[in-house]
């Protein structure tokens, strides 16, 4: 039957930025479901590709799209707050019934992580052009198939530690910067019946979703946050509450 996979962008920087229109001709959303199409069918995958953007009606995720939605990946930096919390909420109690959830970059500030972690998910950041190692801690982890050790990211945002998430139920990679930083780049965690993981490669102003390596770990996410089952939240979920908003990149 193959995966349903549905690949959400703000698409905001896209049309306000020409570099960014320019590194991604098709939007960020088109290049990561064009980079996951052609690595899923390299490893012998079968999934249907679609992508959904903030400023389509209801964001894109209606309730008939998410019933079809197998895994979600979710990419926001710019409008969290203008994502409706109708949506959020929609979203939410799909993770909960099993649809695998893949949360990108900015994302960790987005309100559907920071509703399923319960923390405010800020972190520390800057911006200066510098190299990203992406270090496998745990390699014999199903994500971490095929990933080079390190993955070199010649030039990338810099995001450090302290990083406000809860301790993943598994940690697969650690990121190193030419600036001395160290990041929980790769975690994962179960929510209800459903498979989250955070990835936090991919600032708009570099090409990361171009890259071979991330498309491999993305790709791998997929297969692996997949559900083996969906349907209601199962009763008496230990979800945490969202927090009061706070400033964050």
């Amino acid at each position: 039957m193959g995966i349903n996979v549905t690949v959400w962008g703000e698409n905001v920087h896209e049309q306000r930025e020409e570099p960014v229109r320019e590194r991604y001709p098709d939007g960020m959303h088109g290049a990561i479901a064009a980079g996951l199409a052609a690595t899923l069918g390299d490893l012998g995958a079968q999934a249907r590709l679609r992508t959904a953007t903030l400023q389509e009606p209801e964001h894109g995720l209606s309730e008939k799209v998410l019933a079809e939605t197998d895994v979600l990946t979710w990419w926001g930096h710019a409008a969290h707050d203008e994502v409706s919390d109708e949506v959020v909420a929609r979203v939410r109690d799909r993770v909960l019934g099993g649809m695998g959830l893949l949360v990108l970059h900015s994302g960790h500030y987005s309100k559907i992580f920071r509703a399923l972690m319960g923390t405010t998910c800020t972190l520390t950041w800057r911006d200066a052009r510098e190299r990203e190692l992406v270090w496998t801690v745990a390699p014999s982890h199903p994500i971490a198939a095929g990933v080079p050790q390190p993955l070199v990211i010649g030039e990338q945002e810099t995001y450090g530690e302290p990083f406000d998430i809860p301790a993943p139920d598994e940690l697969v990679f650690i990121s190193s910067f030419s600036g001395g930083e160290v990041f929980r780049s790769g975690c994962c965690y179960t929510r209800g019946r459903g498979r989250v993981f955070y990835f936090s490669p991919g600032d708009q102003n570099y090409p990361v979703y171009h890259h071979p390596g991330v498309l491999r770990v993305l790709a791998n996410a997929v297969l692996w946050a997949a559900p083996a089952q969906t349907g209601p939240p199962p009763g008496n979920v230990n979800v945490p509450v969202p927090p009061a908003s706070a400033g964050a990149r």
